[in-house]
């Protein structure tokens, strides 16, 4: 088992910044992948990055390339908490902010934003970007 909490969010104006925070716990020798994604009202979950548990590579939502930043606090040899820096924000980056936990890595199936792939979830977290 593993517990994801989620914490950071919150409200801003357009061109505003805030950092998420996904703290790990439970089986946290598990992890390979970790990913945030979003979910607006009325529409699917979408990737909005993800990292490697070893090595670090990251891979980001064209939505999001250059303005976020993912990024992992490795103790004691096992991912403890995974960042998602958001940078330079949008009113359509308004959405809940979801941390996910992969036991494979990142691209096992593919492609790293594949919903179905995470098999913990947190709770979320809300972020809202005014104009």
């Amino acid at each position: 088992q593993v517990q994801l909490v989620e914490s950071g969010g919150g409200s801003v104006r357009a061109g505003g910044r805030l950092t998420l925070s996904c703290s790990i716990s439970g089986d946290v020798a598990s992890t390979n992948c970790m990913a945030w994604f979003r979910q607006a009202p009325g529409k699917p979950r979408v990737g909005v990055a993800a990292i490697t548990s070893r090595g670090g590579a990251t891979y980001y939502a064209d939505s999001v390339k250059g303005r976020f930043t993912i990024y992992q606090d490795i103790t004691q040899r096992a991912v403890r908490t995974v960042y998602l820096e958001m940078n330079s924000l949008k009113p359509e980056d308004t959405s809940t902010y979801y941390c996910a936990h992969n036991r494979r890595w990142c691209l096992y199936s593919g492609s790293w934003n594949v919903a179905e792939e995470y098999g913990y979830w947190g709770q979320g977290t809300q972020v809202t970007v005014s104009s």
